[in-house]
Formats: C-alpha cells, sequence, structure tokens
C-alpha cells in the first residue's frame, strides 16, 4: 500500500464522480491505490466512468445514481458505503444551472441548490468525518468556487452557497486537523467540464478554461495545505477580491461574466 494510500484510503467517496473534475479525481485517486464510491445523478456518464477507471487501474469501484439534492440522500449512500473504510470524500456536486435572476428562475431550482450545496455537503461531511476523527485520518475535500468570493447578479443563490462552501470547510478544518484529519474547500474558476458546456457561462468570457486534470492534481498534492485550497494562478486576484470594499468587488465579479450579466449592470 501506497503512504497516500495508507493516509487516504483504502477507500474513496465522489460526489459528483461521473465528468469533468469528479471523473479526474476518479482516475487519480485510483492511480494511487484507493477504491472508490462514484455518485452522481446520470447513470450512463457514471457507469462509464466507473468502466474506465476499473479497467484502467484495476481497482474497486461502486456505484449510485443518486440525485444529491433529494432527501434520504444520506441513506441511500450509506447503504454502499457502511462497513467500508472511508478515508477520503470529495463533494464536487454543486454546478450553476446558468445565469438567472432569482426572481426569474423556480423557486424549487434555487431550493435545490441550497439542499445540494449547503444541506447535502454538511450531510455527508458529518457522516464520513465522524469515523475519519475515530481512525485520526482522513480527508474531506468540498469543491467550491471563485464565485464565492462576491455575490454576483444572476448568480446570487450560486453565489452564496460556494461561499458557504468556503466557510465551512475552514471550520471542518479547524475542528479536525488536530485529530489528524485533512479538510480544505477548492476554489476553482471557469474549468472546462461537460457541465460548463452545457451552461451559458461556457461562452467565451475572455478568461481561460483549466483543465479537470490539472484541478485534480492540484488538489491531490496539497491535501494538507488547507482550509482553503487556491489555484496558483488565480491566488493573486483571489487576495485582492477579498480585500477590495464589497460593491467593487460585486461589480467586477459581475462584470467578470459578460455577456451574460452586461444587461443587468
Amino acid at each position: 500500500m501506497s503512504v497516500f494510500a495508507g493516509r487516504y484510503g483504502p477507500w474513496a467517496v465522489i460526489a459528483g464522480g461521473s465528468e469533468g473534475v469528479g471523473a479526474s479525481f476518479a482516475h487519480q485517486l485510483a492511480a494511487r491505490g484507493l477504491n472508490l464510491v462514484l455518485v452522481a445523478r446520470k447513470p450512463g456518464p457514471l457507469e462509464e466512468t466507473a468502466a474506465a477507471v476499473r479497467a484502467k487501474h484495476g481497482v474497486q469501484v461502486r456505484t449510485l445514481a443518486l440525485d444529491l439534492s433529494h432527501d434520504g440522500m444520506l441513506d441511500a449512500i450509506r447503504a454502499v458505503t457502511d462497513g467500508l473504510d472511508v478515508g477520503t470524500l470529495i463533494h464536487n456536486a454543486g454546478a450553476a444551472s446558468g445565469p438567472v435572476a432569482l426572481i426569474d428562475q423556480p423557486t424549487e431550482n434555487a431550493l435545490a441548490n441550497i439542499r445540494l450545496n449547503v444541506i447535502g455537503q454538511t450531510v455527508l461531511a458529518q457522516h464520513f468525518a465522524r469515523a475519519m476523527v475515530a481512525r485520526g485520518r482522513g480527508a474531506i475535500v468540498l469543491v467550491g468556487s471563485l464565485g464565492a468570493i462576491a455575490g454576483c447578479k444572476n448568480l446570487a443563490v450560486y453565489a452564496a452557497v460556494k461561499s458557504f462552501t468556503q466557510t465551512f470547510a475552514e471550520g471542518l478544518w479547524a475542528e479536525m486537523k488536530p485529530h489528524g484529519v485533512d479538510a480544505a474547500a477548492l476554489m476553482i474558476g471557469r474549468t472546462r467540464t461537460p457541465a460548463l458546456e452545457r451552461t451559458p457561462l461556457h461562452e467565451n468570457t475572455g478568461v481561460p478554461a483549466a483543465e479537470p486534470d490539472d484541478v485534480a492534481a492540484f488538489v491531490l498534492a496539497n491535501l494538507a495545505e488547507g482550509p482553503v485550497l487556491v489555484p496558483p494562478e488565480h491566488q493573486a486576484s483571489f487576495d485582492a477580491m477579498r480585500a477590495m470594499p464589497r460593491r467593487k468587488a460585486v461589480t467586477i465579479m459581475t462584470r467578470s461574466l459578460e455577456p451574460q450579466t452586461r444587461d443587468l449592470m
């Protein structure tokens, strides 16, 4: 067993593990010898990724097709993970559905975003953290967004829940680091994923998109460097935005997503 697998394995649960960054995490964790439980909403891409990981890395892979915003989510995940020694939890689910003003979207859409990112992260982190703390090892990674730096028109709820992700991960880090468990929020920007391509946000904004494999590699190389992981190319702008007056930060955030938000400022 590798040193990495001894500290963060032998099993990893990836919520949102069927494509994009989640699939990259799956392959890179499997390459380090970890068995996987992949959870995602769409069974087709989920099974394709699972089959590819098994064939390439020879590890065990369990799958669960599940909408993580639904009630009973934890019971469904426990049905496939109870009895496993889960050393890593990666919560990668939570992509934006596209820029829409709050008053113009169904209430259920906003609530589903909150259930997925706020309630879902909290429930899963609490469940898996208990065993990790008892063993004195493990890692929890909550995939957030640079959109958490400031509120943004047409993405008000998304920015808010990603802000929760960062603050929640900071608290988890403070609670669990003394027990040997690493916790971190990953604050990523535009990343070339299928989820991005399915939304209007994929249109050219002048901001280059990161590659999923690079994002996953950065995280796994820096698991112990929490509580907040920002890719090096974004660190300066992350720090600058956090330090500036809030009105200015909101204006910059909104304008950075033009042309989707141009008519709103």
